[in-house]
């Protein structure tokens, strides 16, 4: 069989990006001829850049988030409500939320859903982090932002009933402005912030048996 590509070089950049989500074989190579006919530079930008994203990218040592630094933007900033946590799945629901400008408060990123299927249980989770902010006594309210999915439900229960032995703190879900079955990555971000704004009791969404 004769090789398609005239280079080596060429087939290993190809089948690198083509290990990128969402990312076909097609694409893949179009993405590699566009840099090739690049000014060198804009393409070692690109690498340095990722390769210094990966090396030197960490998480904030208080909410998880992706950081430059040991404590993230948001968890440093005086101004922001830190008595009142959203919990999300992901940094990418973060960056959703703070596209609303409708919320002043801070995040406790959960690195993924409760998932048997996929063998992601509680303790693979930022579960217990959040249950330690909350003991620590300095915070009031805890928003359960979560993809309305089995598994976003599923994790929403899961941590309530770990919060529940703190008799005086708030929990309250997104109002079900984000339809159910929805993550948080498709919804717009009008939907969103008003989600976040008219939010209500967990109870009163999901009441216990």
């Amino acid at each position: 069989m004769i090789d398609a590509y005239p280079s080596q070089l060429l087939q290993t950049a190809v089948d690198e990006f083509g290990k990128l989500p969402g990312v076909g074989h097609k694409t893949a190579l179009r993405l590699v001829l566009h840099l090739l006919r690049q000014d060198p530079a804009r393409a070692e930008a690109l690498g340095e850049s990722i390769i210094r994203l990966r090396r030197e990218v960490c998480y904030c040592k208080v909410c998880h988030n992706i950081s430059d630094n040991g404590t993230c933007s948001i968890c440093s900033n005086p101004r922001r409500d830190h008595r009142t946590v959203c919990v999300v799945e992901n940094v990418k629901d973060v960056m959703m939320i703070e596209s609303t400008h409708q919320f002043s408060g801070v995040y406790h990123v959960l690195g993924g859903l409760i998932s048997p299927m996929d063998g992601i249980g509680p303790s693979q989770l930022e579960i217990e982090s959040l249950v330690e902010r909350v003991r620590g006594g300095e915070v009031d309210e805890v928003i359960l932002a979560l993809s309305t999915t089995i598994e976003g439900d599923t994790t929403d229960f899961y941590i309530f009933r770990k919060l529940a032995e703190f008799s005086r703190l708030k929990i309250t879900t997104l109002a079900r402005g984000v339809s159910v079955g929805d993550e948080l990555e498709y919804t717009d971000s009008v939907t969103l912030g008003r989600s976040i704004q008219n939010r209500t009791l967990f109870t009163h969404s999901f009441p216990q048996k």
